[in-house]
C-alpha cells in the first residue's frame, strides 16, 4: 500500500506539472524521462537478458528519422509519430536480430555498434532525402503554439516513461522474466528446462528497440533539427550505460537513481567540456570496483527495500506446508 501511495503521488505531481511548473522545469523533466526510458530498455537487455548491446543508438536514430519522414514528408502530426517511430524501430530490429543473435558476448556487443555506425553512414550519404550531414529540421512543429508544443511534448514523455517502466516490470514478473534470468545465468541450462531462448531474447530486444525508437522521436521533438552524427551518436549508448552502472544494473530502481545522478553530474560538469567524459568514466569505474551492484544495490542491501518489486514470493501457506 505505501508503494501505491508513493506512485500515485509521483504520478499526480508529474501530470500536474504544466499547471504550476515553469517551461524550464518541464524541459528538464522531459529530458529525465527520455533518459530514464532508454536506461530501462538497456537495463532489461543487459541486466536481465545478458545482451550487452552498445548499439541502441541505432534505434534512437531510426526513431529520429522516422519523426522527420512521417511528419515532414507524409504530413503526420509530429506528436503521433512517437508511437509510430516505435513501430518503425521494431520493423528494423526484427531482421537485425536474426543476424545479431548468431553472435555471443563481445561479438554481439561489437556487432550492435557496427550496425549503428552503418546506419549513421547511410544517413550521412543520403544527401537529397534525409539531408545528409546537415540533417533536416522538423518544421511542422512551428505550426503549434510554443506553450502547447511544450505541454504535448511533456505528456508524450510521461506516457513513454510509463510504458517503459510498466512494460519492464510486467515482462520481468511474467514467464518471460523467469526465462530471461535463466538465460542470463546459463543459456544452455535455460534451454534444458524448456525456455525458448531465441524467442525470449528476441521479444526483449524488440521491446528495447521500440522504447529507443520512441525515445529518438521524442528527443528530436525537443531538439527539432535531426543530424545523423547526433542522432546515431554513441553518446546515447555511453550515457545510458553510465546511468545503469552507477544506479544498479539488474534492478528496476537503479535506472531511476542513475538518471537523477547523471543529470546532476552533467549539469555540475557542464563547464569542463571534454573532461566531463573522463570524469564520468572515472566515476563509473569507481562504482564498479566498490559497489558492483550500483548505488541502489547498496541501499537495497542495507535496508532490504524495493520500490518496484519483481521477485516472486512463495505464499506463507505453501511455505508452512513445505516444512511439514
Amino acid at each position: 500500500m505505501p508503494r501505491l501511495v508513493l506512485l500515485a503521488a509521483v504520478g499526480a505531481v508529474l501530470l500536474s506539472l504544466p499547471l504550476w511548473g515553469t517551461a524550464y522545469q518541464q524541459r528538464a523533466v522531459v529530458e529525465f524521462l527520455y533518459f530514464l526510458s532508454l536506461a530501462m530498455a538497456w537495463n532489461l537487455l543487459a541486466g536481465y537478458a545478458g545482451l550487452m548491446s552498445i548499439g541502441q543508438q541505432a534505434f534512437v536514430g531510426i526513431g529520429a528519422y522516422a519523426l522527420v519522414v512521417l511528419a515532414e514528408d507524409l504530413g503526420v502530426n509530429p506528436f503521433l509519430t512517437v508511437p509510430l517511430a516505435a513501430g518503425v524501430a521494431v520493423i528494423a530490429a526484427l531482421p537485425a536480430s536474426w543476424l545479431l543473435f548468431r553472435l555471443r558476448g563481445a561479438y554481439f556487443a561489437v556487432a550492435t555498434w557496427v550496425m549503428a555506425e552503418v546506419l549513421r553512414l547511410i544517413a550521412n550519404a543520403s544527401i537529397d532525402w534525409l539531408g545528409g550531414g546537415r540533417g533536416r529540421a522538423v518544421r511542422s512543429l512551428t505550426g503549434f503554439d510554443r506553450g502547447l508544443r511544450e505541454d504535448l511534448t511533456f505528456y508524450v514523455a510521461v506516457a513513454l516513461a510509463a510504458v517503459a517502466v510498466a512494460g519492464t516490470v510486467w515482462l520481468l514478473r511474467s514467464g518471460t522474466g523467469l526465462g530471461l534470468m535463466a538465460i542470463r545465468d546459463s543459456e544452455p541450462g535455460a534451454q534444458a528446462v524448456g525456455v525458448d531462448t531465441a524467442r525470449t531474447k528476441r521479444n526483449v530486444y524488440l521491446f528495447a528497440a521500440a522504447i529507443a525508437g520512441a525515445a529518438g522521436a521524442l528527443i528530436y521533438l525537443t531538439q527539432v533539427n535531426v543530424r545523423p552524427d547526433a542522432a546515431f551518436s554513441i553518446n546515447w549508448a555511453a550515457y545510458v550505460i553510465f546511468i545503469v552502472v552507477i544506479g544498479g544494473i539488474g534492478t528496476i530502481e537503479g535506472p531511476i537513481i542513475g538518471t537523477l545522478i547523471f543529470l546532476a553530474l552533467r549539469e555540475a560538469l557542464s563547464g569542463l567540456e571534454g573532461w566531463s567524459m573522463l570524469i564520468f568514466g572515472a566515476i563509473a569505474i569507481a562504482v564498479m570496483l566498490f559497489a558492483p551492484r550500483g548505488l541502489w544495490g547498496l541501499v537495497a542491501d542495507r535496508w532490504n527495500i524495493a520500490l518496484l518489486p519483481i521477485r516472486r514470493r512463495m505464499p506463507a501457506r505453501l511455505q508452512t506446508e513445505g516444512t511439514k
